[in-house]
C-alpha cells in the first residue's frame, strides 16, 4: 500500500479527485491542515463521486501533528525542485509520498532537510507543474507498478480477443 499525503491542499476538486484515485488504487490519504476548504464541502464529494465514503482518510492539525503520529516512516517529497526522477526510486510497501499545496508546493524549509527523498516528474521546458491530482496519479501508479499491482484487478473483459473476431 502507498500513503498519499497532501500538505495544506487548497482546491477541493483536486482533493476529491485524489480521494477517488486513492479508493481505486487502495492508497491511504493523509490530509494536513490548514486546508483551503472543508472536507465536507459538496465540491470535494462531487469530485470523488460515490467513492468518498470508501476512502481511507486521516486528517492532521498541522505538519508537526502528522510527524508525531507517523514516526519513522519512509517519505518521499514530490516537488519540481527534486533531483530524483520518480521512476528511478524504489517505493517500498507502506511508503509515504507528500505533495504540497497547489499554489506553492512543499515549503523549502521541509525540502532542505530531505534532499535525497525529493522526487520530480519530468516536464517539457520551463513548465511550472502538472495539476496536483495528475501528479498524484502518476507517482501512485509507478509505486504500485513496482509492487506488482498487488490486490488490483489487472485484467479487462477483453482478455481473449479471439472470442471477438469473426
Amino acid at each position: 500500500m502507498i500513503n498519499i499525503v497532501l500538505l495544506e491542499p487548497e482546491i477541493p476538486f483536486n482533493t476529491g479527485a485524489i480521494g477517488r484515485t486513492c479508493v481505486a488504487t487502495g492508497c491511504r490519504l493523509h490530509l494536513i491542515e490548514p486546508m483551503g476548504f472543508s472536507i465536507d464541502e459538496k465540491q470535494v464529494k462531487r469530485a470523488g463521486l460515490d467513492y468518498w465514503p470508501r476512502l481511507d482518510v486521516t486528517k492532521y492539525d498541522c505538519y508537526e501533528d502528522f510527524l508525531k503520529k507517523n514516526p519513522d516512516i519512509k517519505m518521499y517529497y514530490a516537488t519540481t525542485k527534486g533531483k530524483n526522477i520518480y521512476a528511478d526510486v524504489e517505493f517500498p510497501d507502506g511508503a509515504y509520498v507528500m505533495f504540497g499545496k497547489e499554489s506553492a508546493g512543499i515549503p523549502e524549509s521541509i525540502l532542505a532537510h530531505h534532499k535525497e527523498e525529493c522526487i520530480r516528474i519530468p516536464m517539457m521546458g520551463q513548465e511550472r507543474s502538472l495539476n496536483l491530482s495528475n501528479s498524484v496519479a502518476v507517482i501512485a501508479y509507478e509505486a504500485l507498478r513496482q509492487q506488482g499491482f498487488v490486490g488490483m484487478n489487472t485484467e479487462g473483459h477483453l482478455t481473449k480477443f479471439e472470442d471477438y473476431i469473426e
